[in-house]
């Protein structure tokens, strides 16, 4: 099976109609170079997996995919401004993402952490305007900004860029919170959305948390094998700056297994979930292939 690139093409086009800025205010401020930095990371590419799983499950439990465009593109805007600040050189320190210039050594360091507070500020905007019940829309609302701090994407970040060494539960906690937070948001946001009742959204939620672990997995395992073209970025960037990741802790056939594992356990969850489901399982085959 492909990738869903039907549903990428929907959240591509959704995302070009996207503005922050409407030029020089009134006061004579102008924030159009703010606009271009953010949207310069927006639209740098890549297969929007969290706005495509967005949509991918909206389609599993029958809802009009136009009702998740504001979410989808939330979902987007919050990754893409993680991308701008783990990039920055008190983080990561990196020069390229997806083949690009980072938004740092393109705009200065200044504008891309501005660029990236923007990006989150206008995600929660987005879900906000999402069209539905206002208590299905404060429950999405919850349920991303808790994937999104302590208990979530930064709690993972902080964990990232200041533990001294890692077991092998503290990696799993590590990046269950850096990257499987966010992924299983994608999901969990759509479910809150959609109204689903509360039993028959396990399933999804076990899938998502599942493929989660299995992107982390794989994205260690590229960070070994893959070339700086696959990755946007330059190879071997996680041991240069002495990360933990499933490749350093258990050797690379290990982490291979680990990826499969989680792989068949997460087709196994989403067998138990009902709907169209057939995007959802292309999405967890391709995350799987990208290290075949």
């Amino acid at each position: 099976m492909s990738y869903p690139e039907e549903l990428r093409q929907i959240v591509d086009r959704h995302l070009e109609t996207v503005r922050f800025s409407h030029g020089t205010g009134p006061d004579g401020a102008d924030t159009t170079g703010l606009d271009e930095a953010m949207r310069y990371s927006l639209l740098a590419g890549g297969k929007r997996i969290r706005p495509v799983l967005c949509l991918a499950t909206a389609r599993a439990i029958g809802r009009p995919l136009e009702d998740f465009l504001d979410a989808a593109a939330a979902l987007e805007m919050i990754h893409t401004y993680s991308l701008v600040h783990d990039d920055l050189p008190a983080m990561d320190d990196d020069d390229l993402r997806r083949g690009k210039p980072t938004s740092h050594v393109k705009y200065g360091e200044a504008v891309a952490i501005l660029a990236g507070d923007g990006l989150f500020a206008e995600a929660i905007g987005a879900l906000s305007a999402a069209p539905a019940p206002a208590e299905r829309v404060l429950e999405a609302v919850s349920l991303l900004c808790a994937a999104t701090g302590v208990e979530g994407m930064v709690g993972g970040q902080y964990i990232d860029v200041s533990a001294p060494t890692l077991d092998a539960e503290g990696l799993r906690h590590l990046h269950s919170l850096k990257t499987g937070r966010l992924i299983r948001a994608s999901v969990e946001v759509t479910l809150a959305l959609g109204g689903l009742d509360e039993g028959e959204r396990e399933p999804y939620r076990r899938f998502a948390t599942l493929i989660g672990l299995l992107f982390q997995i794989v994205d260690d395992i590229l960070d070994v094998t893959g070339s700086d073209e696959e990755l946007g970025k330059p190879r071997g960037s996680d041991e240069r700056h002495g990360k933990f990741t499933y490749v350093s802790l258990y050797g690379l056939d290990r982490a291979r297994s680990f990826a499969t594992e989680s792989h068949e356990e997460a087709l196994a969850a989403l067998a138990g979930a009902g709907g169209e489901t057939d995007d959802l399982r292309r999405i967890a085959d391709y995350i799987y292939s990208r290290e075949q």
